[in-house]
């Protein structure tokens, strides 16, 4: 098992292990439990099979529907709040890796994200706590789905690998008590790791424009996710919406590198 954060795996960008992050209690989370990502189209046969070398078993899909790709979406039968789904065959998704769609957005609430954009909030932490407040339900939707996954690694992400998949990240690290410096400067790795997915989609890089914005509500980065994190009780917030005790423990203990009994 690695021993380190860093991921590079051919064809995955903006990835990293959430493990050996500082807990509160003196500890540190486990490797191999948790992975953050962006996109996957690029990812390579190659790149699959390095994944499947490091543990990673299920696949937690964030985007809504319109983004993900035909050739990504499998047919899918429903459980709960989550869509889970065979994979397709070809090398962006090996069948030997499981994958579940949790869309998180809730994009159909135009009123939440028209006001998230006319207060200039998206695209960083900024909209986090009006998420958490009002969005509760999808939170907990991914949580559960995380708990059901199967034995071995669970690698999520989103488009960008960013701001859902940053929330997601920040959910399971406060749920295991992790250092909120800690948690802050996971979420801000993405600002250079980002760059190379902008380079090979031919996309500028918006980490300018989403610096001014931080800058308007004078804040950083960092700072927001502080914000998010201060006073924020993950295990009260998440059973509120639904997540069942043995789901929280099966999350934690799998952050924890704790066994399953």
């Amino acid at each position: 098992m690695s021993t380190s954060r860093a991921v590079a795996w051919e064809g995955f960008f903006n990835t990293r292990d959430l493990g050996g992050l500082p807990t509160r209690s003196g500890g540190t989370t486990a490797f191999g439990a948790f992975f953050r990502a962006a996109d996957l189209r690029f990812v390579t046969e190659a790149g699959w099979a390095q994944a499947r070398e490091s543990g990673v078993r299920t696949i937690i899909d964030l985007r809504n529907a319109d983004e993900i790709r035909p050739a990504h979406r499998p047919v899918t039968a429903q459980a709960g709040s989550a869509q889970f789904a065979a994979a397709p065959d070809g090398p962006t998704t090996p069948a030997a890796v499981g994958r579940v769609e949790v869309p998180l957005d809730d994009i159909d609430d135009l009123e939440f994200w028209q006001r998230v954009n006319r207060e200039g909030l998206n695209g960083s932490p900024l909209y986090y706590p009006a998420f958490l407040r009002q969005k509760a339900g999808r939170c907990a939707a991914v949580i559960k789905a995380i708990a059901r996954a199967e034995p071995g690694g669970v690698l999520f992400h989103c488009g960008g690998g960013r701001d859902r998949t940053g929330l997601v990240a920040l959910l399971l690290l406060a749920l295991a008590d992790v250092e909120p410096r800690a948690i802050a400067a996971d979420y801000a790795l993405s600002a250079e790791a980002l760059k190379a997915l902008y380079a090979a989609m031919g996309t500028e890089d918006q980490q300018p424009v989403i610096q001014a914005m931080l800058a308007t509500h004078g804040t950083t980065t960092e700072e927001a996710v502080m914000a998010t994190l201060d006073g924020f009780d993950a295990e009260r917030y998440l059973v509120a919406a639904g997540v069942t005790g043995s789901e929280l423990q099966s999350v934690r203990g799998r952050l924890l590198g704790q066994p399953r009994h």
